[in-house]
Formats: structure tokens, C-alpha cells, sequence
């Protein structure tokens, strides 16, 4: 048997997978008894590269179309080799998968400096408009949605995801807020909207920048709600608040310490901090996926709630309250997948059909990473004076049910208009 014949048999306990290779006779893998996908090499050499480095070669084989699944989706193949090998179950086989991964302490130790930060941004973030439309709500929440209910729309769970958020920080009118990664503005907008707080939205992307002041400028709200393009690191001044969605999986292992010491400087005494962010489940310094770090996210790294810990410990900030997002991430991607391959007429006219498997791959391992991988989700409260806040979180249910109620009622509208692609020239930069 050949190297990925042995590498899938052991991996499938349920299901099987036919093996369509040139010139060989169809080799069937797996116990059977469940799902059955056909998967045809192009090439008799995307066995070996799979086999010496199963997390990257996958990935690169369905993007070049060296790798098809003649009688699915690569989401279907996914599933039927992950979904049988859950983080929980702690079965020797995901041993397998970590062949090749991109060295944990290799990981751990690169340093992720200012300039390196915002050309990382740049490489994901200034990609064209046209493409983030395709897939995401109209405010342009790219992150994990919170769905309160599983049937809810994306649209629906967007909004609840705000207010969820909003509802841990406390908010008071007039409080000065900064928003770290404000991604196109969404967040800031939201939280003056239903709040009336003065909001300071900072970014590392030229072109969310130019997005976000437009929106402030659209809604007539410039005077308080700012956007500026500085690294955290590089700020001054002192905040009631603050939030930050979906950036701190890019501040890198080696600078945890330096975040946190950094938010306990730009946190007013009485100030409370909410993190949004992508996790990991089990122990600290975990390596990163190398698919995803080539191509999708370079400079990235996932957090265990044990290293955030320790880094925030040494800033003597106070997790106040801390949730973990199991499933939400898994429902928000779902959605985001389904609109994606919706559109893949228009954007592998944006782009190309290898530009499109890069991505549907991406989105795909995504799902995977949260319904049976060791991917969560973590929202993490952190106050400097622990009488900051109020000793229950009575507190939050109702202010969460108050921005419900209002923040609906004006995204719509606030909403960043539609554009023509973006010079993707600027991604070399």
C-alpha cells in the first residue's frame, strides 16, 4: 500500500475513500460502513507531498487542481476525515495531522515588528471589495458571528454579536472607547450608535482605513467616531474602554506580553477591556496551520486561554469573565462558505479559479477547525480594579437586550457602499 493509502486507512474509521490515480487501478481506503468519496490525483507525485506534510499538501493540491473530489466538495473530504478525529476525543491519530506543521517554538519565537504587522494586514485585509461583499453581512463583519439561535440569519447573528460584545463593556455616554483592529469601521460605528461613547478606531489596513472614514463621514458621526492608522504599540493616551475583535490572533506569540502591558497603559484605572478572539483549545504554544500561515493569514497564532492568561497576569489585568465560543464560529463560516461558492463565477472573474480553491479550502478547513478540531472562540473581560464593575452580570443581560433593540434599526445604512475591485498591485507593497 502506498504512503497515503496507509496515511487514510488509519485516519478512517467510518467511511472509505477511492483513490483515482494516473495510470493505477482505483485503490478503496477506509473501513466503510459510512459516507464514500472518490478523490482523483492528477499526478502520481500529490500522494508523496501529501504524506510528508499532510496540513500543507492538502491544501496546495486542491488549490493547483491536483487534488478532485469527483463526487463532492473538499468541505465533504474534511469532514469525513476530521469529523472522525475530534480535539476531544484525544485519539492517537490526530498525531497524523501534525506532520509538517510549521515548528511550534519556530512559531512561538518569530517576532511580529511593526512593519512586518502591516504588511501581514495588507496581504489579507486590502484584497478587493467585491470579494469581501460576496461573502460577508453588509456591515462587513469579519469575524465570528453569535448566533443565539442556529436558524438565525447571518445578518441577524452579526448584529447579536455586537451587542453581545457591547453588553460586556460596560458603556456609559460620553466614555472614550478605542477599538484595536477596527477592521472597516462596523464595530465603532455600532458602539456610538447605541451607546453614544466617542470612539478612536486604529487599523493597520491603508485601504479599511479609507472605508471605515467614509462610513463615519456617511453617517455624520466624524466627530466622535475617529479612525487613524497606527500600531497599537505606537498609541498614547488614556480610554474608559476598550474592544478588540479578531486582531489578536495577529499580535504573535512573542508579543503577548508586550500587548497586554501596552492595553494596561491605555486603560483608564476604572477601564474595561473586551478581547474577541480566535483560540485554541488545550495548551499553550500549539503551532499554527502552515496552509493558512503561507497563504491566508502569514504572521498568525492562535492563543490557548492559558497563554493569554499568563501574558495578562504579568499586566496585573483581571479577567473579569471569560466565555468560550464553541460552535458560533462553525455556524458563521458555514454561512460565509455558502455565499462564497454562491459567487464563484464572479470571483474567479475578480481573480481565478487556483485564487478560488485557495480560499473555499481556507473556509472550508475553517468549519472543520471548529465542529472537530481543537478551533474556538474566546471573548475575555479584563479590568484593572476589580471593583470596576458591578459583582454580578446582571448587568450585561440587560444592557444586551437594550442594543438589541437599537442597533438594527440605522446598520442598514451604515453599511460600506459596494466598490469596484482594489488594485491588488498593492498587495506587493
Amino acid at each position: 500500500m502506498s504512503l497515503i493509502g496507509k496515511l487514510v486507512d488509519k485516519l478512517l474509521a467510518r467511511g472509505s475513500i477511492t483513490l483515482l490515480l494516473p495510470g493505477k487501478p482505483p485503490q478503496t481506503l477506509g473501513q466503510g460502513g459510512g459516507r464514500h468519496l472518490n478523490v482523483r490525483f492528477t499526478d502520481n507525485r500529490v500522494g508523496f507531498d501529501i504524506a510528508r506534510n499532510p496540513r500543507l499538501g492538502v491544501g496546495e493540491a486542491y488549490m493547483d487542481g491536483r487534488l478532485i473530489v469527483e463526487d463532492g466538495t473538499i468541505l465533504d473530504l474534511l469532514e469525513l476525515v476530521t469529523g472522525q478525529n475530534r480535539w476531544e476525543d484525544s485519539g492517537q491519530k490526530r498525531k497524523l495531522f501534525g506532520k509538517g506543521r510549521l515548528g511550534a517554538v519556530k512559531k512561538l519565537f518569530r517576532r511580529n515588528d511593526p512593519h512586518r504587522a502591516r504588511r501581514n494586514v495588507a496581504h489579507h485585509y486590502d484584497l478587493s471589495d467585491e470579494l469581501y461583499d460576496t461573502f460577508l453581512d453588509p456591515d462587513r463583519q469579519y469575524s465570528c458571528a453569535y448566533y443565539t439561535d442556529p436558524r438565525n440569519s447571518l445578518e441577524q447573528a452579526q448584529l447579536d454579536k455586537k451587542a453581545h460584545i457591547a453588553a460586556k463593556l460596560a458603556l456609559e455616554p460620553g466614555q472614550r472607547v478605542l477599538d484595536i483592529g477596527c477592521g472597516w469601521g462596523g464595530m465603532a460605528l455600532y458602539l456610538h450608535e447605541v451607546a453614544g461613547v466617542d470612539v478612536l478606531g486604529i487599523t493597520l489596513s491603508d485601504h479599511q482605513l479609507k472605508i471605515a472614514r467614509e462610513r463615519a463621514a456617511a453617517a455624520g458621526v466624524s466627530d466622535h467616531v475617529k479612525f487613524e492608522l497606527i500600531d497599537y504599540r505606537h498609541l498614547e493616551g488614556r480610554f474608559d474602554r476598550i474592544v478588540s475583535v479578531g486582531m489578536f490572533e495577529h499580535v504573535g506569540a512573542k508579543h503577548y506580553d508586550e500587548f497586554f502591558a501596552k492595553c494596561r497603559q491605555l486603560l483608564t484605572t476604572d477601564g474595561v477591556m473586551l478581547l474577541h478572539t480566535i483560540g485554541k483549545f488545550g495548551g499553550a504554544n500549539k503551532a499554527s496551520d502552515p496552509f493558512t500561515d503561507k497563504y491566508i493569514f502569514p504572521g498568525y497564532h492562535l492563543p490557548s486561554i492559558s497563554q493569554m492568561s499568563a501574558a495578562s497576569e504579568k499586566a496585573r489585568l483581571i479577567a473579569s469573565d471569560i466565555e468560550v465560543l464553541r460552535l458560533h464560529y462553525a455556524h458563521t463560516l458555514r454561512e460565509w462558505l455558502r455565499r462564497f461558492t454562491a459567487a464563484r463565477a464572479k470571483i474567479v472573474k475578480l481573480y481565478d479559479e487556483r485564487f478560488f480553491r485557495m480560499w473555499e479550502f481556507y473556509l472550508a478547513g475553517g468549519i472543520v477547525m471548529f465542529e472537530s478540531g481543537s478551533g474556538c472562540n474566546f471573548q475575555v473581560q479584563y479590568i484593572r480594579d476589580r471593583n470596576a464593575l458591578p459583582i454580578t452580570r446582571d448587568y450585561m443581560a440587560e444592557a444586551e437586550q437594550r442594543y438589541r433593540e437599537l442597533g438594527g434599526a440605522t446598520s442598514a445604512k451604515k453599511a460600506p457602499a459596494r466598490r469596484k475591485r482594489a488594485d491588488v498591485t498593492e498587495l506587493a507593497k
